[in-house]
């Protein structure tokens, strides 16, 4: 007699292709990444949903100037490390980026070296959930994570939930953490314009703020 070969699945790790109950415990996260430029301005956005379908938590920060692929990655690495952070087991993460979806799932090589720690930290955080499977969805079902990345890139300030009111804790340390980066000192590039020095890229100051200016011509 001929023995049968078990089916293997397209996902990471075991886990149900549809789940049927919210006793199967199987949270989702969609998630975004958003670059201005390429590399630029970059930031990610993170919406959990609770197994039941509820919201459950959305994030979003500004992570400095990145391509939009390592803005999916950081997006990715969030979500992992917030189901660790609150004992989530079993996770499905949705993303419109056919890219990451296919390098976690080992379809596609991970050839760009700025990506290659990113994914092993994320297949490493992967591999401690019971199960895990990330799916490619369409951007138009992916729009409020588009929406968390997008206001953490035009606000910069951090973490803005897009299910009820603001965390204040959370909110704060990321005002502090972003006040602490425009006081380094950073090199910009800009153009001369009419007598006026215009920054290539958005450079997240206030109004009237004084700054510090060394000026070099290039090349």
């Amino acid at each position: 007699m001929t023995k049968r070969q078990p089916r293997t699945s397209g996902h990471l790790f075991a886990e149900p292709e549809a789940p049927q109950s919210n006793t199967e415990g199987v949270y989702t996260a969609n998630i975004d990444g958003a670059a201005r430029g390429n590399p630029g301005p970059a930031s990610y956005g993170v919406v959990l949903r609770r197994p039941d379908g509820k919201p459950l938590e959305s994030l979003g920060k500004y992570i400095g100037r990145h391509t939009n692929n390592v803005a999916e990655y950081y997006a990715l690495i969030a979500a992992l490390d917030y189901a660790a952070t609150k004992g989530i087991k079993r996770l499905r993460v949705q993303s419109d980026s056919q890219l990451i979806v296919n390098q976690m799932k080992g379809l596609y090589k991970v050839k760009h070296p700025d990506l290659r720690p990113l994914h092993e930290r994320a297949k490493k955080q992967a591999a401690t959930l019971e199960a895990f499977t990330i799916q490619y969805i369409p951007r138009e079902q992916n729009r409020e994570a588009d929406a968390a990345a997008n206001a953490a890139l035009d606000n910069t300030s951090g973490v803005k939930p897009a299910f009820g009111a603001e965390s204040p804790k959370a909110v704060n340390s990321a005002r502090t953490e972003s006040r602490e980066s425009l006081s380094a000192p950073r090199k910009i590039r800009a153009r001369f314009r009419d007598g006026v020095l215009v920054p290539a890229e958005p450079l997240g100051y206030g109004e009237n703020e004084e700054l510090e200016l060394t000026i070099m011509r290039r090349g």
